[in-house]
This record gives structure tokens, sequence and C-alpha cells, in this order.
């Protein structure tokens, strides 16, 4: 058991650039802290009886603006403890037309519907030797495309959000200004996701992203889904979700009793997982999360002769207890996770 995120014109090549610019207000934020953690195991991994310290930094730039015709600018630029790039972002807001987002690792609209449980501190897999396949529900298709958030529609005491997504090229790839993505196993992405949220304190969100697959023989196009119901009454809010994952991969099974990688491994990815959370006063909150992820292994094109499901599932199980205790600028923030193959 585990315990414990160019109008250029050539006569070889044509290309064609569009790119505007628009001068903002700019801030600059950041955050700086602690962070200790422990793993145990019971084989001989590299992260097994681990332990240490570190920092967990962070620098951001942002900026927005107002342009001429009451449509806004906003950008968002943030950097990691290692000052790599961990997100840069554009989004134009248009009024009643509803906004549009462009960068780099930015979520996408999936941002707004993977592991969309309430918890303390972070989701149910954090910490984990690897993420659950609802964790990555469009993860591969927040660079490089367009990201449309529609008006918000209130009728009945609910609210309805709707997202559109279109990635040309869902090879996950960071295009920066006047560069374009080459040609790559897979064709162009398409997302959609509706969200209800109630005066009662409900909210359903529903989502799902189809990537068409451009190369590899005996692959398939990538589909995922996931919907979820939470309710917030008073202090205590609970969650419940389930997910659905075929990567499409053409690979061989997994041998039985071994855990998958989600988008690697030939099969299916079934994932449901519930939570609870407390917020005890205006300063301490405390949480509860289970998730169970089933792989059903399916044969690959690699795999000769064998066809079908012919690998016992594996389930990945993982439990959650989060705390998040905060103090004016400060935060305290501690979680226990547990992981086990079934």
């Amino acid at each position: 058991m585990n315990k414990f995120k160019k109008i250029g014109l050539t006569a070889l090549a044509t290309s064609l650039v569009a790119s505007s610019a628009y001068a903002a207000d700019v801030s600059i934020s950041g955050s700086a802290g602690y962070s200790f953690k422990t793993y145990n195991g019971n084989t001989a991994g590299a992260n097994d009886h681990g332990k240490g310290f570190g920092v967990v930094n962070a620098l951001g730039f942002s900026a927005s603006g107002e342009m001429d015709n009451g449509w806004t600018v906003s950008a968002g630029t943030a950097l990691d403890s290692s000052f790599a790039l961990s997100t840069s972002n554009v989004t134009l807001g248009m009024g009643d037309l509803g906004s549009v987002k462009i960068g780099s690792g930015t979520g996408g609209n999936g941002a707004s519907y993977d592991g969309n449980m309430p918890v303390a501190y972070e989701e149910v897999d954090d910490g984990a030797p690897a993420s659950l396949s609802n964790n990555n529900i469009s993860s591969t298709v927040d660079n490089s495309g367009i990201h449309y958030t529609a008006p918000a529609l209130s009728t009945g005491g609910a609210t309805v959000q709707l997202h559109l997504g279109y990635v040309p090229r869902a090879d996950d790839t960071y295009l920066t200004g006047g560069a374009a993505s080459g040609i790559s196993a897979f064709g162009s992405a398409h997302n959609a996701g509706v969200t209800i949220t109630h005066d009662s304190g409900l909210t359903l969100g529903v989502y799902a992203n189809q990537m068409d697959r451009n190369t590899a023989t005996g692959a398939s196009d990538t589909f995922e889904g996931t919907w979820f119901a939470t309710y917030a009454m008073g202090p205590v809010s609970v969650g419940y979700q389930t997910s659905y994952l075929d990567s499409g991969a053409a690979a061989s099974e997994v041998a039985a009793n071994n855990p998958a990688t989600v988008r690697t491994s030939s099969g299916l990815f079934e994932g449901e997982q519930y939570s609870i959370a407390f917020n005890v006063n205006d300063d301490l909150s405390i949480s509860y999360a289970k998730a169970d992820d089933t792989y059903d292994a399916q044969a690959g094109s690699t795999s000769g002769t064998t066809t079908g499901d012919n690998v016992a599932d594996v389930t990945t199980s993982m439990k959650s207890i989060q705390m998040a205790y905060s103090m004016g600028s400060m935060s305290i923030k501690a979680y226990r996770q547990k992981n086990r193959l079934c």
C-alpha cells in the first residue's frame, strides 16, 4: 500500500500570422511557503520511505485594460518554484458575447470540470505516485487552443454556463507567437461543457472532449467525459463525480494486477469519487475524499492475435484527509493520502 500534478511568402511555403497588442495596467503578485512531505510504501520504489522539506514559491504577472468599445483584455503569466512557466494566457471579454481565452497551461475548459469536488486543500490524488484519470480529462488540450465561455443565463433560480473549446492540433504543445505545430499523433480536438448552479446550493456539471487521431496504426480517436454534482448547505459541502476516458492508444494490454498509465495504456478508465468538506469556522476547514479509478484492459494493435478484454480489471483506490487553517495572509495546509491497487 502506498500513502500518499507571421504575411510571409516564399517559393517554399506560405504562412499567415495575425496578432494584436494592447497596452494595459500590469501588476505583480507572488506567494512563498515551506513544505514537508513523507512517503511510505511496501515496494522498493524510488519514492518509498522518502521524506524532505521544500519550498512552494510562485510569482505571477497580470495585466488588464478596457477598449474603447467596452470590451476588456486581461492577461496572466505565472512562474513556479523552479522559475519555469506554469501558465500564460490572454482573455478577451466581449460583454454580452462572452469571453475567449487562449494560452498555455490554462487548464482550458476542462479545468472547470475535472476533479471538481469540495476539498480543504487539493484533489484526492494530490501526492500520489500517479494522477487519476479524472484529473487527466482535457489535460492535453489546454495549450494553443480557443476556449470560449458563453454569457451566463439565469432562469428559475438557476444559472447556466456553457463552455466550448477548439484546438487545431491536440498535441499539448505550447506555441509562442508566430509558431505553428507540426505533424503529431492527433488532429484537432473539440470539447463542450455545461454547468448549472441553483440557488438551493446544488451545482451540476457535464463535460466531454474528443481528440481526432491523426497517426499511429491501430489507434483510435480519444474520448473523455465527466459529470459531477455538488451540494452546499451552510458549512457543509458534499460532492460526487464520475468520469470515463478512452485514450485510444495502440498498445498491448497491461499485465494483470499492474497499474496502467493514462493516455499510453490501451484500455478504458472509469473513475468515481466523492467528498465531504466542513468549514469549522472562518479560518479552519477539513475534508475527506475517496476515489476509485478502474482500468478496463483492452488489447491493442501490438498484441498480435490477442483481442478483446483479456486482463482482469485493476482499480486504484485513493483516500485523502485534508486540513487548511488561515491566519491573515498566512495559511497552514496538510493532507494524508493513501492509495492501493485492488
